[in-house]
């Protein structure tokens, strides 16, 4: 019997490390929220949410906070402590329609990053569950 390998596609190479690594690392996350927060700039839902005072904040919180879950660096919890997703977005009138405008930009952003089907399905897969888990308000 042979043990069962793991591959990024048909004949692709073995999985191995964190997600965080297999992707490119920090750099691979910073364009992901970069170009999710270009899709932010021009609706009306989402971006009063954030401050142009702190529109860096939130795009480095974000690469953070995503570079930890996925087995980075634990900068975001050792700057900010426990993440609290929940309640740190109960300021905000997360909707449904703020949830899909959210994914909406998500995906054209994962999009960009051109990652493996293996990498992509499971990145988006948490999005999605994590972008639903923010709706507090009918």
């Amino acid at each position: 019997m042979s043990d069962l390998t793991l591959r990024m596609g048909a004949g692709g190479e073995p999985v191995g490390g964190s997600f965080w690594e297999a992707v490119g690392g920090r750099p691979t996350f910073e364009r992901l929220v970069r170009a999710f927060y270009v899709g932010v700039a021009d609706d009306e839902v989402l971006r009063p949410m954030y401050p142009d005072e702190d529109l860096e904040g939130a795009i480095q919180r974000l690469t953070g906070f995503l570079e930890q879950y996925w087995g980075g660096p634990g900068t975001y919890s050792e700057q900010r402590g426990h993440p609290r997703l929940r309640m740190r977005h109960m300021p905000f009138a997360v909707t449904p329609d703020a949830r899909d405008r959210w994914l909406g930009h998500m995906r054209t952003a994962v999009d960009t990053l051109e990652l493996s089907p293996l990498h992509e399905s499971m990145l988006w897969d948490y999005l999605e569950r994590a972008a639903h888990a923010m709706v507090n308000r009918a």
